[in-house]
């Protein structure tokens, strides 16, 4: 790695394997190790050998990455890979980070890592050139429900656009705690929430389920929304919303 500064390292979407040659070679050489635990996750199993992989690591969630004093100064004086799950630059939070390098003069790098949506578009069978802005379904606060997420979505569909719609890891919304990913069941009773509040009807709404893509368990289902909230098992899970389908679409999405 040569000079001091900070790394942006992308572990790929889940399974360590999948990091590049690049990124594993800048991931072991430096001298502090910081996985970032609240945008995504990694697997149970992976976490436990990632030490093996690549050496010593430490986990820094949401307020050590969002008001990063104690990172960057660590980074003015030795080498600092801050490990993303996915790609580093998928989260505005990463590119901040590249700005506040930027203005104190610290080199910072970035390593690429294979993203979710690389992964989910090319699996499914939809084609990456008909996808619309992506959102997140955020967990309720309280009696707090944003609908902003579906609004995304028909206005993706009024485009005749597919939607890529994330699902929020943590109920709190403080991204310190321990994450609880949001499952296919709670995935649609928000959707619903959403579209009673919007008063519009999804029920007959084709939607495709990914589930641990990029692990050896990765699964796909599409369904009903009555049928995806019934689907157990997996453990981090995102959600298609297709428009009308071209034919080789519609013959790919048939294979789930």
């Amino acid at each position: 790695m040569g000079e001091n500064g900070l790394w942006l390292i992308g572990l790929g979407p889940g399974d360590l394997q999948q990091m590049t040659v690049a990124a594993l070679a800048a991931a072991r050489d430096a001298d502090h190790r910081f996985l970032e635990g609240y945008t995504a996750l990694l697997p149970p199993n992976e976490l436990e050998n990632m030490g093996e992989l690549i050496g010593s690591w430490e986990m820094r969630m949401r307020s050590a990455v969002e008001e990063p004093h104690d990172l960057l100064s660590l980074a003015q004086s030795s080498k600092v890979a801050l490990l993303i799950v996915g790609d580093p630059l998928q989260a505005t939070t990463h590119v901040d980070l590249q700005i506040r390098c930027g203005e104190l003069g610290i080199p910072c790098h970035v390593e690429h890592g294979i993203s979710i949506t690389t992964i989910v578009t090319g699996a499914v069978g939809l084609q990456s050139y008909r996808f619309g802005r992506q959102c997140t379904f955020a967990y309720p606060y309280g009696e707090y429900l944003p609908t902003s997420p579906l609004e995304i979505v028909l206005a993706n569909r009024e485009r005749d656009l597919h939607t890529l719609a994330l699902l929020d890891l943590d109920p709190s919304g403080m991204g310190e705690g321990e994450q609880q990913p949001m499952t296919p069941e709670g995935a649609i009773d928000v959707l619903r929430k959403m579209a009673e509040k919007l008063e519009i009807d999804v029920e007959d709404w084709m939607i495709v389920l990914c589930s641990d893509m990029g692990t050896d368990d990765a699964r796909i289902s599409v369904g009903s929304p009555t049928e995806i909230s019934e689907v157990k098992g997996g453990r981090i899970h995102c959600l298609l919303v297709p428009a009308s389908l071209h034919d080789v679409e519609a013959t790919a999405l048939a294979r789930w």
